[in-house]
């Protein structure tokens, strides 16, 4: 009984916390990065700026991008032997994508557009053009992609879990 509730807990967790994942990942790719493309050079880098040093807190790293991690390899672990281990692995998978996408990728981009400075102060036009903005929206769209996909994969894990304890 402890181990089919730990399957339930932990699959649970990493479905929702992958949720929350995709949905930053979604919003990003579906309104902010449009909005944001559709202004001038000083609105988009100041906006960028604020919304990085914003997203970089304890909340969304816990919940959205660190604990679906964690929660997806404590799924993996705690459901071996399942029918829902290899939708949960092929999640876990498909996370991982977007985590090395976002440390190799993301990242860099977002760190360069704040070191760049106080958009009063610097050439705002320069900044957005090194930003290289197309590029890391592309790769945020295949980020969005990969977690909702995941989000998918734990969600229908979760139904196999359900018909294996009822």
């Amino acid at each position: 009984m402890t181990s089919t509730i730990l399957r339930a807990a932990t699959l649970m967790g990493a479905t929702l916390t992958m949720g929350f994942a995709a949905g930053a990942f979604a919003l990003y790719a579906h309104s902010i990065m449009p909005g944001l493309h559709k202004t001038d050079d000083r609105t988009l880098v100041a906006a960028f700026q604020a919304m990085d040093r914003a997203i970089i807190n304890p909340w969304f790293m816990t919940t959205a991008f660190a604990c679906a991690l964690v929660f997806a390899l404590a799924a993996a672990i705690t459901n071996r032997g399942t029918p829902a281990l290899p939708w949960i692995a092929a999640a876990l998978g498909l996370y991982l994508v977007a985590v090395i996408v976002t440390v190799a990728v993301n990242v860099p981009l977002n760190d360069a557009i704040k070191a760049a400075g106080d958009p009063s102060r610097i050439d705002v036009h320069q900044v957005r053009a090194q930003f290289h903005e197309a590029r890391w929206a592309a790769w945020n769209l295949l980020r969005a992609v990969t977690t909702t996909a995941a989000f998918s994969l734990l969600t229908w894990a979760l139904v196999l879990h359900g018909h294996s304890t009822s």
